[in-house]
């Protein structure tokens, strides 16, 4: 399990799993979330991600979201992994909200995609904004609803929403998840407004607690992650549909709390101060390099 606000299991009716060629072994991950199943990570060579093989057919995905450890669909704060969750949501959900006010509008129209128990949305309605979720965990759906005054809906009105219609589109740990990245991107560019800003954040395969961590690296977390990013596969997938990175932003969070997740997986000692350890050395290191465990890539239509 990562840190994931946003988890979504699409439609695999509507967009059926990408198939892509150029690929070569990358490493050889296991599923320690849910199932223990072991997955390939594939490098394809055309647009520097790796991708999960095999990936789960629609029928079994659901499967591997079964989890009462799956924080992004409930409010739990049971223990340590938990509450660390949580208080950085709480700083975080600031720092986020700043971030679409600096790409609003008179209308200030926003849909978050993969919205889990909708805490995001509801302090962005709190700040004038007309939100619009989408969220397919029933359970995390109910209580998002609870919140935000019924504003969140299923992965199937997603194409029912009108073109041109949001100022800001995000997608905060739930691009990984879609199946079909470009027939998405395509989506989210008919619903974006002309001159709209599409958010979306996901870890980084080539951060410095990636390459440290391999095939314990919390934020693998396959088979749920179908995909896994550089900033390089970011800004080909979107410049194919014609739309430009104008920033990126980093989410220094992310290194600590993967970190104290893999350090479990490694069944290491002292998990805490070695995750606090690796975490400033990946944040450090990412000053020099900008590759951090997780970006945030402001996304617009191309000049």
């Amino acid at each position: 399990m990562f840190h994931v606000e946003h988890i979504l299991c699409f439609n695999y009716k509507l967009f059926l799993v990408e198939k892509s060629t150029a690929t070569s072994l990358y490493e050889t991950v296991k599923d320690f979330t849910v199932s223990g199943e072991t997955f390939q990570l594939l490098h394809n060579s055309q647009w520097d991600y790796l991708q999960t093989n095999p990936q789960p057919s629609a029928s079994k995905l659901p499967d591997y979201y079964k989890s009462e450890d799956y924080i992004s669909h409930t409010n739990t704060q049971r223990n340590l992994f938990e509450k660390v969750y949580h208080a950085v949501r709480t700083i975080s959900l600031k720092r986020k909200l700043k971030l679409i006010n600096s790409f609003s509008s008179s209308e200030k129209k926003i849909l978050d995609v993969g919205c889990g128990t909708g805490d995001f949305l509801a302090e962005a309605q709190k700040n004038k904004w007309v939100i619009t979720g989408i969220e397919p965990n029933e359970k995390a759906r109910t209580i998002a609803n609870l919140k935000t005054g019924n504003k969140i809906v299923n992965t199937d009105a997603l194409e029912t929403l009108p073109s041109h219609s949001f100022d800001v589109i995000t997608l905060w740990h739930v691009l990984e998840h879609l199946p079909n990245l470009e027939e998405h991107i395509k989506l989210f560019k008919r619903l974006l407004k002309k001159e709209g800003t599409l958010i979306i954040a996901v870890p980084n395969y080539k951060s410095y607690d990636a390459i440290y961590y391999k095939q314990f690296w919390a934020a693998f977390d396959v088979p749920r992650h179908l995909w896994h990013f550089s900033q390089e596969a970011i800004t080909r997938l979107f410049n194919k549909k014609e739309m430009t990175v104008v920033k990126t932003l980093p989410m220094v969070f992310d290194a600590y709390y993967v970190s104290l997740l893999s350090e479990k997986y490694k069944k290491s000692k002292w998990q805490p101060v070695k995750a606090l350890w690796r975490g400033v050395i990946s944040n450090w290191k990412a000053k020099q390099s900008s590759e951090y465990s997780s970006l945030i890539y402001c996304i617009t239509n191309a000049k």
